[in-house]
């Protein structure tokens, strides 16, 4: 249970810390945040080899999703920006430090695809509203930008988790079995 907790707790600081640097003109502060939370995750796992797949492999997908939802106009980051079909450096940071929470804060949902679906469709508009309301991100049409982004976390989400299913984090007999049920 520590170790859940330890997980949830580190990975809302550096959401914050993103989301705060973002919205401040101070993105790099977020990516040192996570850099360290990633860090500690990895030595505390273990199998830090696959997780550490996990996480860049995640991280690839958000910065892809997140780069897309800019160029298209439908999300505009007020800073981090290094490459322009590319989502900003935090955000990305964002994206590995939410893949350490896969195997550990989150691992009810692996398995669970209605509710993985679910919990992306709500929670991932949810956690970009409350990065919008503190700066760190606009919507030039909220609502149009909230049902994109609903879209797409009810498939994110369960794509994250089928990806860290399949990277098989936990040997047979050290962890729990995933949840095979809704």
């Amino acid at each position: 249970m520590s170790r859940v907790l330890l997980n949830f707790v580190a990975y809302q600081i550096a959401w914050f810390a993103c989301v705060l640097g973002g919205a401040h003109q101070l993105p790099w502060v977020g990516v040192a945040v996570t850099a360290v939370a990633v860090a500690i995750h990895l030595v505390l796992v273990p199998a830090p080899g696959r997780d550490a797949l996990l996480i860049l492999t995640v991280a690839a997908i958000g910065a892809l999703w997140d780069g897309l939802l800019v160029g298209l106009g439908i999300l505009e980051y007020p800073s981090g920006v290094v490459l322009p079909w590319l989502a900003p450096v935090w955000i990305i940071a964002m994206w590995a430090g939410f893949a350490t929470t896969l195997h550990v804060s989150l691992r009810w949902l692996l398995g669970r695809w209605r509710l993985a679906t679910l919990f992306g469709a709500l929670g991932g508009p949810l956690a970009y509203y409350a990065g919008m309301r503190l700066g760190a991100v606009n919507f030039p049409d909220p609502v149009v930008a909230l049902a994109v982004l609903a879209g797409g976390w009810s498939i994110l989400m369960p794509l994250a988790c089928w990806i860290a299913i399949k990277l098989d984090f936990d040997p047979p007999g050290l962890g729990d079995e995933v949840a095979t049920g809704p």
